[in-house]
């Protein structure tokens, strides 16, 4: 006569879901200082970015890739840090449920 054993085992699903997928990078000081400056000469001062270019141009001081500033550059870096603030405030920090899924207890005739 065969000796008979069954085993048992649990079988279940669990979904995680999470935007923080990439690193976090942070500005670097200098990117931070150009945003501050910029954002400063731009709603304190009323500055457009055109005049905005040729004041960063005559201080000397270069973009972030060491080239000359233009007015889409200027405006590049104040609509760039505005999606990034947006996306880390409505994406990355957003929090999802943990979800399990139905748990089965399945047994194995082993012969």
């Amino acid at each position: 006569l065969p000796l008979e054993e069954v085993s048992s085992k649990l079988e279940f699903s669990i979904t995680l879901s999470s935007n923080d997928l990439v690193p976090d990078l942070k500005y670097s000081k200098k990117q931070e200082l150009l945003y501050q400056l910029i954002r400063y000469l731009h709603e304190e001062k009323g500055l457009g970015y055109r005049k905005i270019s040729y004041k960063l141009n005559s201080w000397g001081i270069k973009t972030p890739r060491e080239k000359k500033w233009y007015p889409q550059s200027v405006h590049s870096v104040l609509k760039r840090r505005n999606q990034r603030d947006n996306r880390i405030d409505n994406q990355r920090n957003q929090r999802y449920p943990i979800e399990i899924g139905k748990v089965k207890l399945k047994h194995i005739l082993i012969t």
